[in-house]
Formats: C-alpha cells, sequence, structure tokens
C-alpha cells in the first residue's frame, strides 16, 4: 500500500515569495522540466508531509490570469485542466492589494484555495497590519501567516492545504467578485444558454465560462467550439450581442469593465482588513537604489559587481580546482598501473579521463558563477540591472526586460533564450533570441580560463571580464543594426517592477546554484564522455605503426641510457636522474602522440581546414576544437587535451604548457577566445533556437551571423595586434 498522493499548486505574482515557500517545502527533493508543448520551466517536488504523499508544483508567477502571456496561460490552463487537490495562493503581504487581483481570479476558478500572507515581516516593518481572520471571513477562504525566507507558518500551510483538499465541500460559491447590475445580467443570460444547450458537455463552471465569453476570451472560444460544433455560431453570436450591449451601457471594453469591477470589490476588502500605522519609517530599498540605479552611479556599480564575480570565479575557484586535479590525476595513474599497454588504455587515459577530467576541474568555477548570478537574482538586484540597462537597450530598440534573458546567459543560453516567451512583442521576442547567443555562457567559460589563466596570470580575471563585455557591446550593436534592417518599428514600453531588497537565504542561493549546476554535470557524463571519446578515435585511427615501433626503440634506448647512469651516479643524484627519466620518456610520449594525430582523420580533416583558422592565429588542432565545440562548447578544452597531447595528467597547467610549447601566444590565445566568445551556438542553444522562433530561417541565419562576427573580430584582434607588434 502506498501512501495517497495530493496535488498542490502554488501560484502567486512574481516576487511574492513564491519560489521561497516552495523551496522550503521541498528542499532539493524537486524536479525541473518544461510545461508540455511550451518552454515555460516547470518544477515539481514531491514531500511527505500530515500522513500524504503531497506533489507540489510551482505555476509561473503572474499577475493574474488573463490569458495573454504564456505565464498567465499555462498557470490558468494547469488549474483547470490538471484540477490540483488544493490552490495556495502566495500573497505579498505587503502590497496586499495587487496580489488580491490574483486572488479573487483564482476564486472565480472555483477551485479550493488557501492564502497564504506572506512576507509578513516585511509588512510589519512598513507598518501594515492586516486583520487575517476578517480577510478570511469576507473572501470565504482559509488564511494562513508566513515568512518564507524564515520557514516560519510552512507546517501550518500545508496542515491547512490537506485539511482542506481532504474537506470533501464544494468551493464556496460566495463571497465572489459580484459585478453591477448589467454586467451582472450579462452573465446570468449567457450562463443561462450554457446550462441549457451543453449542460453536461461544459468543461467549466457555466458561471465563470460566461465571464470569460464577456471579456472575449479566444481561448475558451476555441475550447467551446470543439464542444458546441455548430451551435458555437449561436453562442458566440450572443456573447457578441452582450458584449455589444455593455459597450453602449459604459461606453468601455466589457474586459476593462469587469476588471474595474475587481478592483471595486478588492478596494472594499482593503479598507475592512489593513490599517496602516501613521509612524515614519525607512524605506531601506528606495534608499538602497538612489546610490544602486543612480544616473551615474549605477551603471559603474554595475560593471564592477560583473567584474568582481569573474574575479572571484577565477581567483576562488583555482583552489578547490587544485583538488580536482589531483584526482584525476590520480585516477589516470590508478588505470596506468592496473590495464596493460594497449588500445584500450590509452582510450580510458587519453580519451575518457584526459578529456572528461579536463572539463570536469573547472566544476567550482561553474558553481561560483552560478552562485553570484542566484545572489543577483535572490536578492533583487537583477531586475536593478534591466532597469539601467534600459537606456541602452532603447538604442537596441528593446528595453530592459530584455536584457534579463541576456543576463541569464551568462548561465546558459538555452533557457535564456526560453525566457523570451515572456516578452510581449513577437518581433522583441526573435531580435533578443537573435542577439542573446553573444552573451558568454558558463560552457564557455573554461576554455577561458584555460587560455586566460596560461597567458594572461594575475590579468585572468579582468581579461575573461572583457570578453563578457565584449559580448554584451557586440550584442546591444548587432541588436541596433537587425533593428534597423530587419525589425523597423516603434520601441517598445519598459514597465517593470523592481522588488524590494531582501536578505537571500543561503539555502535557496544553494538549490538555485545546485539546480544549474546539475545540468554540466549531466553533460560531462553524456555529451561531453562521448565527444571526447569520438575525437579521440578520430585522433588516434588509422594507428601509425611505425611511429609505434619508433617509439618503443627509442624508450628502449632511453630506458638503457637512464639505468646506466644511475649505476654509475652517486645515491644523492639519483633522484635528479629519475626525474629527468620521468621527463625525457613523457616528452617522447606527447611528441608521438602529438604525431599521431597528425596523421589521423581528425589531423586530415584539421590540416584541410587550416587555412581558415590561420589568419586568426588558430592552428589546425585549435580549429578542429573549434569545430568539436557545436555539440558542446566545454567539448573545446577536452578537444584541445587530446590534440596538444597532455601527458596522462589532465590538469589544466598541463594543457596550458602543451599549448605555449605548440607556439601560441598571447595573442591568438585572446583571438581564440575571441572566436569562441561570439562563434555558432552549440546544438542544443540551435535547437531552441528553432523551436522559440518557430523558423528554420532564422536558426541558419543565427549560425552564418554569429560565426561570421566571430571570425572578423578574432581576425581584427589577431592582425591588428600583430601590426601593433603584440604578437
Amino acid at each position: 500500500m502506498t501512501d495517497p498522493t495530493l496535488t498542490i499548486a502554488l501560484a502567486g505574482n512574481p516576487n511574492s515569495g513564491k519560489t521561497t515557500i516552495f523551496n522550503a517545502i521541498t528542499g532539493t527533493r524537486q524536479k525541473v522540466g518544461n510545461w508540455p508543448g511550451v518552454t515555460v520551466e516547470k518544477k515539481e517536488g514531491v514531500v511527505h508531509r500530515h500522513g500524504y504523499d503531497l506533489k507540489v508544483v510551482d505555476l509561473p508567477g503572474t499577475y493574474s490570469l488573463t490569458p495573454f502571456s504564456i505565464e498567465e496561460i499555462v498557470a490558468r490552463n494547469f488549474i483547470l485542466d490538471e484540477s490540483p487537490d488544493v490552490v495556495i495562493d502566495i500573497i505579498d503581504a505587503s502590497n496586499l492589494e495587487r496580489s488580491l487581483y490574483l486572488a479573487t481570479q483564482l476564486r472565480e476558478l472555483d477551485c479550493k484555495v488557501v492564502f497564504a500572507l506572506n512576507m509578513m515581516d516585511m509588512a510589519d516593518s512598513r507598518g501594515i497590519k492586516i486583520d487575517a481572520r476578517k480577510l478570511s471571513e469576507l473572501l470565504d477562504v482559509p488564511v494562513v501567516l508566513t515568512v518564507g525566507n524564515k520557514e516560519k507558518g510552512i507546517d501550518d500551510l500545508l496542515a491547512k492545504a490537506v485539511e482542506l483538499a481532504l474537506s470533501g465541500t464544494p468551493p464556496p460559491q460566495k463571497r465572489k467578485v459580484r459585478y453591477n447590475q448589467e454586467v451582472e445580467k450579462a452573465i446570468d443570460s449567457l450562463q443561462h444558454y450554457l446550462t441549457t444547450h451543453l449542460g453536461a458537455a461544459l468543461p467549466y463552471h457555466p458561471r465563470w465560462i460566461a465571464i470569460k465569453l464577456i471579456e472575449d476570451d479566444a481561448i475558451i472560444k476555441e475550447r467551446l467550439a470543439a464542444i458546441a460544433g455548430e451551435g458555437i455560431g449561436v453562442l458566440l453570436a450572443t456573447a457578441k450581442k452582450q458584449r455589444a450591449f455593455l459597450v453602449d451601457r459604459f461606453n468601455d471594453d466589457p474586459e476593462i469593465i469587469t476588471t474595474d469591477e475587481r478592483y471595486g470589490f478588492i478596494t472594499g476588502i482593503i479598507k475592512e482588513v489593513l490599517t496602516t500605522s501613521p509612524r515614519q519609517r525607512v524605506d531601506f530599498s528606495r534608499n538602497i537604489d538612489l546610490v544602486l540605479t543612480n544616473r551615474f552611479l549605477g551603471m559603474p556599480i554595475f560593471f564592477f559587481f560583473i567584474w568582481a564575480m569573474f574575479q572571484l570565479t577565477f581567483t576562488v575557484g583555482a583552489y578547490p580546482q587544485d583538488w580536482i586535479e589531483h584526482l584525476f590525476e590520480l585516477l589516470a595513474v590508478g588505470v596506468d598501473h592496473l590495464l596493460p599497454a594497449g588500445w584500450v588504455k590509452d582510450l580510458i587515459i587519453d580519451g575518457i579521463i584526459s578529456g572528461v577530467g579536463t572539463v570536469g576541474v573547472f566544476l567550482p568555477n561553474i558553481l561560483i558563477l552560478f552562485f553570484c548570478i542566484a545572489l543577483f537574482e535572490d536578492t533583487g538586484y537583477m531586475a536593478r540591472a534591466a532597469f539601467l540597462m534600459d537606456k541602452i537597450m532603447h538604442l537596441v530598440g528593446l528595453h530592459g526586460k530584455s536584457f534579463i534573458p541576456m543576463l541569464m546567459g551568462f548561465g546558459c543560453n538555452v533557457p535564456a533564450i526560453m525566457a523570451t516567451r515572456t516578452l510581449e512583442s513577437k518581433t522583441d521576442r526573435i531580435l533578443t533570441i537573435l542577439i542573446t547567443p553573444f552573451m558568454s555562457c558558463s560552457a564557455k567559460l573554461p576554455v577561458y580560463i584555460v587560455l586566460a589563466g596560461g597567458f594572461f596570470g594575475v590579468r585572468a580575471g579582468t581579461v575573461i571580464f572583457c570578453i563578457y563585455l565584449t559580448g554584451i557591446v557586440l550584442s546591444i550593436l548587432t541588436g541596433r543594426l537587425f533593428r534597423t534592417v530587419l525589425f523597423r518599428g516603434a520601441d517598445a514600453p519598459f514597465v517593470m517592477e523592481l522588488p524590494p531588497y531582501r536578505v537571500p537565504m543561503l539555502k535557496s542561493l544553494m538549490i538555485h546554484m545546485w539546480d544549474r549546476s546539475k545540468m554540466f554535470l549531466k553533460r560531462m557524463g553524456g555529451v561531453i564522455l562521448v565527444g571526447s571519446v569520438i575525437i579521440w578515435g578520430l585522433a588516434n585511427f588509422p594507428r601509425a605503426t611505425e611511429l609505434h615501433d619508433a617509439q618503443v626503440q627509442e624508450t628502449a634506448r632511453l630506458e638503457a641510457q637512464f639505468q646506466s647512469e644511475l649505476k654509475a651516479a652517486p645515491a644523492h643524484s639519483q633522484p635528479e636522474i629519475e626525474a629527468r627519466r620521468e621527463q625525457a620518456l613523457a616528452e617522447l610520449s606527447q611528441r608521438v602522440k602529438s604525431q599521431q594525430a597528425a596523421q589521423s582523420l581528425l589531423g586530415r580533416i584539421g590540416q584541410a581546414l587550416a587555412p581558415v583558422f590561420k589568419p586568426i592565429g588558430v592552428d589546425w588542432r585549435g580549429g578542429i576544437a573549434l569545430l568539436s565545440g557545436f555539440v558542446a562548447k566545454e567539448i573545446v578544452v577536452s578537444t584541445l587535451g587530446v590534440l596538444y597531447a597532455v601527458t596522462d595528467d589532465p590538469q589544466a597547467n598541463a594543457l596550458e604548457s602543451a599549448l605555449r610549447a605548440a607556439g601560441m601566444t598571447p595573442l591568438s590565445a585572446l583571438s581564440m577566445m575571441v572566436f569562441v566568445l561570439l562563434y555558432l551556438p552549440c546544438l542544443a542553444t540551435v535547437a531552441a533556437i528553432r523551436r522559440e522562433t518557430g523558423s528554420s530561417g532564422w536558426m541558419f541565419f543565427s549560425i552564418t551571423y554569429t560565426t561570421s562576427v566571430a571570425w572578423l573580430m578574432a581576425f581584427l584582434v589577431y592582425q591588428g595586434g600583430r601590426l601593433l607588434g603584440l604578437g
């Protein structure tokens, strides 16, 4: 016997603390995916509380359930079609009037609802007092007080939700919004027609359907058409007649009339349940914004924060990186001792351990980067960044809201492109999608760390910051070009709420960081592992037997030479001779592997493409690594490790040494970083572009344009640097 499962949906406005409460309930026991048919993020978690398995679903944050945006449609459809046992509406107690609009719409959906008056501590600090008992009586809904970031009231909230789900009583029909007399007449007329002609076939409560017909809801009309068949024409004509009557009566659209009526209902509730203290209070968020969004100081502070993020990522991440390097080194040594010489041993050490290990050592850097991004989001600074960028984005013909998906691109371009669904204009969405790949994702970070760390030393963090800044600048210039040539039209207005600053919860930050980092780990065990094995195979076949025969002979000669030196040398000199012996054998192995790669299938392909990459300072091995990055950008590093024949130690330092030994200079390293920043997106991003734009044409355009810009910019960096004597 398994415990019964109850489904609980969490609804609420953006910045109401909904995700904080979801994390407080589910912790790490959650999974992330997409809603069927759409690319809005879907979060679910299952916990065992009060004798039941509770499936908690975090609905997209919305201000209403009017189906204008994809988030509103997803939230409404889930409640209507999936029929959760109870809906918990997270209400920001410090913004009660705004939050109650969604609450009144949830009551109209005829579902079981519990209100969570969240952030009560913030309301108290603002001198706001809410009579929760009175609010519960007025709306006939259970109300629970919570402080999500301190996990206060969470258990009471779940207990009340379980109690309501098991009550067996239908949702109360009283205490809902009652519209004015003329609107109610129109609702009654349509409701009567619906019950008379469709009756039991109606998918939802007839009163709610009547209200939606008055509001000219396109989705509801489509669903009724599937049920009513030929009778839909009469039904829609009846609804049109009622709408025309209301327009004539009020000289306004029925949607505006019903919205005004709901706000009138809310105003009456507010007067009954809310009181504010006359005492003066300090609005800390407003005072902080006087500095952080200042027209002169805001932008320098923003760029300082971004610079500090990459400096922290590079410097702090170096310490745990050493531990992971040693772990892979020990693994390689262990395999070396366990397996006999042969291609299987070479595959495991040079293909799998070296390929995956070369990327795996950068996990700490990825974790730190995602932690910083989560910090920006949870404190409320991410919205300020969009506000600051609004004027700059208007140069592109976009607004600051488009900068949020671009900032998300620092983590991964795929969810960043998916996030453009929140933009109202299709033109804005496509334009934002096309410029987002210039925002450097975390998968490119290992390439920057190898090249910047190996060739720029203590300035590596600053160099990486400049690379990211270059991506921002080029995305803006590209946007301006596209807006002028491809997407002519008026700029969209920008209205965006600036949520209050909050002290982030460490638990929430860690959950956000881990959710995003799991993707990196999955890629290590999937596409990077497979890619490394394929690259190793192409770089080692056909086998050049003469090279390996010569290696055996040269190895025997070196062993004999050093054995004779050891016999003749005093004891104190023997460690130095052993060190020279190991170095000579390693150099021989590296030389043979490099020659093998040059004669392999991969080498032949690379040498055929060498003329394309030579003008940007990248040799044939670097060119092959860049091509492999189409699958996943992390593979660039593992491919470099295989092709430059680093030793059995998969450390980043070994790769950097091999790159320098092969003739790479700081200028060519910078050129390669610029190319990696800008060239064609990875396979997953390309698929996301195709899906979100609904066009293969835009997908191929993005591939062609980004790669052309990448080659041109890398050419200017490399050849310009040589002209200036920097090469």
